[in-house]
């Protein structure tokens, strides 16, 4: 009978050893970077200058400067300090800034560029093209849930400072842009508008006045009119929209057409449709 009980406190202790084994999280390397960033998944590599990291429960691969690390905690325990030597205030000065970020510091960050703008395919206003950069960072703030957008100022500024206008950028790489701006995607569009049918409508009026004298006589007759026109110009507009990686891979290439003309030239309705069924579209 002891022994009877003896096996089973022996499965009840191995049942309840398992269960904690189970539901203890599995450890995770941790790094801590200079610029107060924590970052927890798992070291795949280390070199001289870089190491190799893949976030939790992700699978793409991402490269750290040592530079930005200040220390690693390992899943093993082990801390692991990083000395960076302090750089003169002069030297600073001369250091020329090609890159804002380093490729793991793109997580998950959007840019939009500003819109290419053609009105009956020729180049037309760049307001069109800011105003629809605006209304797509405007959209996004509030469907895209876990990621962060440039505000359109900032990424203006930072083209402009590397002298990249909208005819340079084909000059330019993807991920050439995504490092300026350090982002991990990039929104590229095009808003088209071409001239459509021209209505027009035209009315006429006429009044008739008679005159009479005191004896209620016809004195004389006047009459007089005339005829109101109108015109109105519609546009047909589609936008195109284009979204790229800082790996220079395209996910996402659709153009949308307004089923409707209209008379203001509004590219909203194409451009909410195709931001609705882009992969970046969070509700």
């Amino acid at each position: 009978m002891r022994t009877f009980y003896s096996l089973i406190l022996i499965l009840v202790l191995f049942t309840n050893i398992s269960v904690a084994q189970t539901r203890t999280p599995a450890k995770v390397d941790v790094i801590i970077k200079t610029n107060g960033e924590e970052m927890k998944g798992k070291i795949t590599g280390i070199s001289d200058e870089n190491l190799k990291f893949i976030y939790s429960g992700e699978t793409l691969e991402y490269t750290i400067k040592k530079s930005d690390v200040l220390r690693i905690v390992h899943s093993s325990g082990r801390v692991e300090l990083f000395s960076h030597p302090v750089q003169p205030d002069a030297e600073r000065k001369n250091d020329a800034v090609t890159m804002t970020a380093s490729p793991v510091d793109h997580h998950n960050k959007i840019a939009i560029l500003p819109f290419g703008f053609l009105m009956d395919r020729q180049p037309g206003s760049e307001e069109v093209g800011y105003q629809a950069q605006q209304d797509t960072y405007a959209f996004l703030v509030e469907h895209s849930a876990g990621y962060t957008i440039l505000d359109p100022r900032t990424t203006n500024a930072l083209l402009s400072k590397n002298d990249i206008t909208r005819d340079k950028m084909r000059s330019f790489t993807m991920k050439e842009l995504c490092d300026v701006l350090g982002v991990e995607y990039l929104i590229d569009g095009t808003v088209i508008q071409n001239k459509g049918a021209q209505t027009s409508s035209s009315s006429g009026y006429s009044d008739t006045k008679v005159k009479r004298d005191d004896n209620e006589k016809v004195k004389g007759v006047s009459s007089y009119g005339g005829t109101n026109s109108y015109s109105q110009q519609r546009y047909e507009v589609s936008v195109s929209l284009a979204i790229y990686m800082d790996t220079n891979a395209s996910i996402y290439n659709q153009s949308h057409k307004a089923f409707l003309t209209n008379t203001d030239g509004s590219y909203s309705g194409p451009l909410e449709y195709l931001l609705k069924r882009c992969p970046l579209y969070r509700k």
